[in-house]
């Protein structure tokens, strides 16, 4: 984090959101007056054409300056609203990840290095690309296998995007350590660990095995579902850099015009659509991150068809019973109940008062009591609720975070198809099922399974548990006999370390200023 080229980057990326107008746009409110003045001063390096844009348009424009890697920050912090707020969250998911392709001999060599196989041997065609993105891009292939020729999607890895990521993550994390050191009131928000969600997120994204793997295990756990699946992977012609799968002929779900002209009933479409997610969530607890129209199709017989499982989220038998209980208490109206699951969770600092916090979720449930069914929804209710736990010191769950963000994309896919769709009337049939197998009598044998399981792993664990406890005693009592030492080595290490440290920190700081008041003198 205190290497000297991360202040240049991190320099170079607060220049471009300057230039192009996006730190003048941001709001004022609530900022210590010293981040205003710089929002202040920042307004007059701005392009002036840049003044009358949208701020989405500006950030499209900072994005597209800074790289392909940035694209795919700005989506991430898309799905966290919790860190950068609402309104910009909005505006990031907008960003549009459609980058240049990159020649087709970067392609085959990839295919080559990943897979170890001339591609005149794997394909018997591979056609030119029809998408690229800021990870990889898609090209159109051909396959023999044991009945004919068969069509396939070829996704290969850019060339040089993990090194140019890796890079670019460091001025990331700078950033999230100044503002964990600078501005203590956002510590609640980890910032530091959303930024290493984001590193891990991408590091998996970019093994496209791992994708690979993603889709097989949801074509498992969807296998006797209705109306919803995935591609088929071929695992033949899949690698690090390279995944190979089954090629879709549907109708993307955001082109509602010509679904209706293939004769597909919409709303049949939107509770499918809304019921499948919820199944993945409750049911599997691992469900696609990245459900936006553009990555869902439906196929010539009606099935709904989503690719691109580079993002994905899992859920633990914990949060998916907190998931169902906030449903189901704000359903039923017992707000109590609703509270209680919070702090049952550890969620809600436990020197709370329950009866304060069922107040405030009555605040946002009660309103809803008041409302048409098919106004409601699901995917707002969870934002007004993470927006009141804030109140109540509730850390970020990176995982419910995501889960809420997903549901909001999912219920806005499902509202283009069906304007006046019922979230609550769909969504009923797999909640309740949920509830009824989790929360009932069978929560209780589960549970008591669960426990003999654990009793069973602790006893087998035991011995070395044992071991370790008397070791680890008797190391403890040679300590508190002779004392911690250090031996002079390391000793000598940790000094330089630190004045390594502090010498670098401020020559960067002095660099970073002599350079930003030189591009401001040859800009004027």
């Amino acid at each position: 984090m205190s290497t000297l080229g991360a202040y240049f980057r991190l320099a170079r990326v607060g220049w471009v959101l300057m230039r192009e107008g996006v730190i003048e746009s941001l709001p004022a409110e609530g900022l210590p007056p010293m981040v205003a003045f710089g929002k202040s001063a920042a307004s007059l390096l701005a392009r002036r054409r840049s003044k009358s844009q949208q701020r989405s348009d500006r950030l499209a424009k900072a994005v597209a300056r800074l790289g392909p890697s940035y694209v795919k920050i700005g989506q991430f912090l898309a799905t966290r609203p919790d860190v950068v707020g609402a309104d910009l969250a909005e505006d990031l998911a907008g960003l549009q990840d459609r980058m240049d392709f990159f020649p087709i001999e970067a392609s085959r060599a990839a295919i080559e290095g990943s897979l170890g196989r001339p591609v005149e041997e794997l394909f018997t065609r591979l056609d030119p690309p029809v998408a690229a993105a800021s990870i990889a891009q898609v090209h159109p292939g051909e396959v023999i296998t044991a009945d004919g020729p068969r069509k396939v999607a070829v996704k290969v890895i850019r060339p040089g995007v993990r090194r140019r990521f890796s890079a670019d993550l460091e001025a990331m994390y700078l950033v999230a350590w100044l503002q964990e050191r600078f501005l203590p009131h956002t510590r609640r928000l980890r910032p530091v660990e959303v930024t290493r969600a984001l590193e891990q997120t991408t590091k998996v994204e970019m093994d496209l095995r791992l994708e690979a793997a993603a889709l097989s295990e949801i074509a498992e756990n969807t296998k006797d579902d209705p109306g919803f699946r995935v591609p088929a992977v071929d695992w033949e012609r899949t690698g690090r850099d390279v995944v190979t799968m089954e090629w879709i002929d549907g109708i993307k779900m955001s082109n509602v015009e010509a679904l209706k002209a293939a004769g597909h009933d919409l709303d049949a479409l939107a509770d499918t659509l809304i019921q499948s997610f919820l199944r993945h969530t409750l049911r599997d607890g691992f469900f696609h991150a990245d459900m936006h129209p553009g990555n869902l199709f439906v196929d010539p017989t009606g099935m709904i068809v989503a690719v691109d499982m580079g993002i994905s989220g899992r859920l633990g038998k914990k949060e998916r019973r907190f998931l169902a209980e906030i449903l189901y208490g704000f359903i039923t109206r017992d707000y109590v109940r609703v509270a209680e699951v919070h702090f049952e969770a550890g969620y809600v600092p436990s020197h709370h008062n329950v009866a304060s916090f069922a107040q405030a979720i009555r605040a946002i449930g009660e309103p809803i009591h008041g409302q048409p069914a098919e106004t409601i929804s699901m995917g707002r209710l969870l934002t007004l609720l993470f927006e009141v736990t804030e109140l109540f010191e509730m850390e970020t769950r990176p995982e419910l975070v995501m889960l809420q963000k997903t549901m909001v994309v999912v219920e806005g896919v499902a509202r283009i198809l069906n304007p006046r769709f019922n979230m609550w009337k769909a969504a009923d049939p797999v909640v309740s099922k949920w509830i009824r197998d989790n929360l009932g009598p069978r929560r209780i044998a589960t549970d008591l399974k669960d426990g003999v399981k654990a009793a069973v792993r602790l006893a087998e664990a035991l011995p070395e548990i044992a071991t370790k406890t008397e070791k680890l005693h008797s190391e403890l009592m040679h300590m508190s006999e002779n004392g911690l030492r250090f031996d002079p080595e390391t000793a000598e290490a940790i000094g330089k370390a630190e004045a390594r440290h502090t010498r670098w920190g401020r020559l960067a700081l002095w660099i970073i200023a002599a350079a930003l008041v030189a591009i401001a003198i040859q800009m004027g």
